[in-house]
């Protein structure tokens, strides 16, 4: 088989050795490329779910398990109608996916549209007090033109009180102006952030999105050919994660990958440290000014107090460990080929024992530690 086919079964984590008398490492079921295309696309729309109401991503996630554990069981020989499921499944999340998102720009548009006819109506009422005040002034002139003293005194007063009004009229219209204004935008910038947010951030752990870390690998990328300091880039999983889900369950799963991304945010603090989830259990840290021996040191210590943490939750006693790659950015590398050996030697370090490092030196050599 295929060693593209046999990664992405292996990345799947599926434990096969009880059921078909396998070993689950290296020695799993064996799928053709048909099923493993569609196991492919199956794990690239894993990791690029959104959160909405009618399809949480947990629940979604767990339907794509099924398929994927449908895909890859030998025994099954109905692909024809587990890809006929899936393509059904496909189009309805992609409609209620099109649903949300035309959702949210209505309710966006909506906000913008008040604020535009707020402000319509504020003109409106201000060009009518401006054409009441300059037909007064055009009385007073014809007052003063008169040489009647009575005419005169009475538009004069006719005058003042009409412009005292009318600046009454419009610092208050002003003012309720400001304040209309002041909300709709206090709104609309809560809506921007909000949406920022969502597109940046990852909505269960709050670690950064694939896409957040796809943006920012290249940045790192950029920025070290310019000014040649060092970069070192992180890549880690939690060893048997679909083994703690289909175990505890999803929801229990979820917790998990929380306590994980709030051990790694422990273990990251500096604001140039880049916590990203890039998959299901798979995540990412960029590490800025890191030479290679200083992220060894650090990828040491990250595992032991992983090793260290027990999580409480709903009755259960919960110890995960994780297998981590560790790659420094190589002069004249691409980001996608630095991104490729920080992987490899992630599944070096699962291939090795798992609850461990490996370093991909240049080259492409890797070593475990």
């Amino acid at each position: 088989m295929r060693q593209w086919i046999r990664k992405l079964i292996d990345q799947f984590d599926f434990e096969w050795g009880e059921q078909h008398g396998t070993q689950p490492s290296g020695n799993g079921p064996t799928i053709g490329d048909d099923r493993a295309t569609l196991l492919f696309v199956i794990d690239v729309f894993n990791k690029h779910l959104i959160e909405i109401d009618s399809k949480p991503v947990r629940k979604v996630r767990q339907i794509l398990d099924e398929f994927a554990r449908e895909l890859i069981d030998p025994t099954r020989t109905d692909g024809e109608r587990v890809l006929f499921r899936f393509r059904q499944f496909f189009s309805s999340y992609r409609i209620d996916e099109y649903t949300y998102f035309l959702k949210t720009f209505d309710e966006f548009r909506a906000i913008i549209w008040d604020f535009v006819d707020q402000l319509s109506e504020d003109l409106t009422e201000e060009q009518q007090s401006d054409k009441d005040i300059q037909q007064s002034l055009h009385s007073l002139r014809e007052a003063v033109e008169a040489n009647s003293i009575d005419d005169l005194k009475r538009q004069s007063r006719a005058f003042i009180d009409n412009y005292i009004e009318y600046q009454t009229r419009r610092d208050s219209r002003r003012s309720r102006r400001m304040d209309s204004l002041q909300k709709n935008l206090d709104l609309v910038k809560k809506k921007l952030v909000q949406a920022n947010q969502n597109m940046a951030l990852d909505h269960l752990t709050g670690a950064y999105n694939r896409r957040s870390f796809d943006e920012k690998l290249n940045e790192h990328w950029k920025l070290a050919a310019v000014s040649n300091k060092a970069v070192s880039l992180m890549v880690l999983d939690i060893d048997h994660f679909k083994k703690i889900n289909d175990s505890f369950g999803h929801a229990i799963g979820d917790c998990v990958l929380q306590e994980f991304v709030k051990i790694l945010h422990e273990q990251f603090t500096r604001p140039a440290d880049f916590v990203a989830r890039i998959g299901g259990e798979e995540f990412a840290i960029i590490l800025p000014d890191y030479q290679l021996e200083h992220a060894i040191k650090k990828a040491d210590a990250v595992l032991s107090r992983i090793r260290k943490d027990v999580l409480i939750q709903d009755g259960h006693q919960i110890k995960f460990t994780s297998s981590l790659g560790i790659a420094q950015l190589e002069r004249g590398e691409s980001a996608e080929d630095w991104l490729k050996r920080a992987d490899k030697a992630l599944y070096h370090a699962k291939n090795t024992g798992r609850d461990r490092f490996s370093v991909a030196n240049g080259q492409g050599s890797i070593h475990a530690a």
